[in-house]
């Protein structure tokens, strides 16, 4: 039997059959990409597709056997969705498709996630980001989130869901692309070198305080 994460598998409810989640980053992807994850269900008879709240496209049911042809098959890259790591980037449309976009968050969602996805950190760690006010990338339950407004990004830190959920705290705003990059480089780091054991972002700045992240970042 195969441990979750071993081979980017999940143990499914069943403890007898998988599910995996190939790396789809912010969402994007091709008609071609569809048509094989849909070719290689079909030769496995996987009996599940679901499109996940991280905006990956999971395929459930998976016998054990299997797991490495599936794999093979697909030649894409799992994505990270157990461990201690950067987990998932997710992005709205931004000002690439939407109306009412303010910033270009589907251009920062996947500069973010070339820079950090699967990252190994204290904690788990997930990013969102949304192009207006609106939120559609859920920002403030992310443990970083970004908004786009007007006048540039709006960075908050310390959300998170789950069974004990966190709004994050306005960190910095009206800042442009590379100033919120370099501030998002500066709260990892801080992060790395702060934070407890599986601690996340929210816990460890109810530990040491917003002030003491703001110093450290040059705020």
């Amino acid at each position: 039997m195969l441990n979750d994460g071993e081979k980017g598998v999940v143990l499914q409810r069943d403890q007898e059959t998988y599910g995996i989640a190939p790396h789809i980053p912010c969402g994007l992807v091709t008609a071609e990409t569809l048509r094989k994850i849909a070719e290689v269900a079909e030769r496995y008879q996987i009996p599940q597709i679901k499109i996940t709240s991280a905006a990956r496209i999971a395929l459930l049911g998976i016998k054990e056997e299997d797991v490495d042809r599936v794999w093979a098959d697909l030649g894409m890259d799992p994505g990270n969705v157990v461990g201690i790591c950067v987990r998932s980037i997710k992005a709205c449309p931004g000002t690439t498709y939407c109306k009412r976009g303010q910033q270009d968050s589907l251009g920062m969602g996947m500069t973010l996630d070339s820079r950090f996805h699967g990252m190994q950190l204290p904690g788990k760690l997930k990013f969102g980001v949304s192009g207006c006010p609106n939120q559609c990338g859920e920002t403030s339950f992310k443990d970083i989130g970004l908004v786009g407004t007007v006048k540039g990004w709006r960075v908050y830190v310390g959300g998170n869901g789950g069974t004990t959920p966190r709004i994050g705290e306005v960190l910095v705003q009206r800042i442009d692309s590379q100033e919120a990059l370099s501030i998002i480089d500066r709260i990892i780091e801080y992060y790395q070198n702060n934070a407890k054991p599986k601690e996340r972002m929210g816990k460890m700045i109810e530990r040491l305080g917003l002030t003491a992240l703001e110093e450290a970042v040059g705020l």
